[in-house]
């Protein structure tokens, strides 16, 4: 590592940028000091990680596969439900038309 400059210029000063670190070459400094001192992982940190990133892939393709093969499922379900409803719809309104009729024409028979 270098040691710092003893004076800082000032802003109206011309510096030698031959001299100077560039940015680039600093923040690479920088990377390979953090780099020797993060240990590289363990093996149970390894396969924790590993075994992480696999369970959400798996999750995520389970969800869809699942949604593929219920899908069609629910459709027909739903269609056959919808027809059973109309049906005992049906068959509610006419009894509910029979017996109007069946009063009105009774009252019709009294007068």
């Amino acid at each position: 590592m270098s040691t710092p400059p003893e004076r800082l210029p000032k802003l109206t000063e011309v510096v030698d940028v031959a001299r100077t670190e560039t940015a680039a070459s600093v923040a690479e400094r920088l990377a390979a000091a953090r780099a020797a001192q993060t240990p590289p992982p363990s093996e149970d940190q390894l396969v924790q990680r590993i075994l992480a990133d696999v369970q959400r892939q798996v999750d995520l393709m389970l969800e869809t596969r699942m949604r593929e093969a219920i899908a069609p499922a629910l459709t027909r379900l739903t269609d056959a439900l919808v027809r059973e409803t109309r049906a005992e719809l049906a068959s509610t309104l006419r009894d509910v038309v029979a017996r109007a009729v069946s009063q009105e024409l009774s009252r019709h028979r009294t007068r």
